[in-house]
């Protein structure tokens, strides 16, 4: 802290062995180096899977502030791996990540997800386990000799943003009052019930008086 005033001048103590205490940051090339070959070794060790992992859904970010971007989530809900016709215990057999919590609160993500899942199926080239004797479901051996590992993100998921065209003012907007409008809807809000517990008093004594 800085001296204020005309006050006494502080004692600083830089005689302790300070350079004991500082932590360095020399070895972050290295680990550079090191997460590096991880991540070389895992691609060849899950060959031909995709780098990346399993596939995610799109999902859309909490809150109001967020809630206009995509992402990718954590897996894919039950509804749509029943609508999309994959069974929920092979679907993490064929790089599709589950998640058993998810809710699907609205038509539109349920929809995008099911034809996510319906692209990625038709893209899709399963290895048999035993390349002597392919079962139903497998790819062929023409598709086989085509594929190659993901490097990338699988499918990624694009956020397209719609720009409006510059337009002229109308005179309804112009005379609009933004604030005063807030104001009137929140005392709106704020006086319903006193109002309408006063309508209801009222025709209620107009009706002893007509009696």
């Amino acid at each position: 802290m800085a001296p204020s005033r005309n006050g006494m001048i502080l004692n600083p103590h830089f005689h302790k062995d300070w350079q004991k205490r500082v932590r360095t940051w020399f070895n972050q090339p290295a680990r550079k180096l090191r997460r590096r070959k991880a991540r070389q070794a895992k691609a060849r060790r899950i060959a031909p899977r995709p780098v990346a992992g399993p596939l995610r859904p799109a999902v859309r970010c909490p809150t109001i502030r967020y809630h206009s971007k995509l992402r990718t989530g954590r897996g894919f809900s039950l509804e749509e791996l029943k609508a999309a016709g994959i069974n929920r215990k092979v679907a993490r057999t064929i790089g599709i990540a589950v998640d058993t919590r998810r809710r699907n609160r609205s038509t539109e993500s349920l929809q995008t997800n099911i034809q996510r899942l319906k692209e990625y199926r038709s893209k899709l080239i399963i290895f048999p386990r035993k390349a002597t004797a392919p079962k139903k479901g497998d790819s062929t051996e023409e598709e086989l000799k085509m594929a190659t590992q993901l490097t990338g993100p699988i499918m990624p998921i694009k956020n397209v943003y719609k720009k409006e065209k510059a337009r002229v003012i109308s005179e309804d907007e112009k005379n609009f009052k933004a604030f005063a409008s807030l104001r009137m809807a929140r005392a709106n809000a704020r006086l319903f019930g006193i109002r309408a517990k006063r309508a209801k008093e009222a025709a209620e004594q107009d009706v002893e008086k007509k009696k």
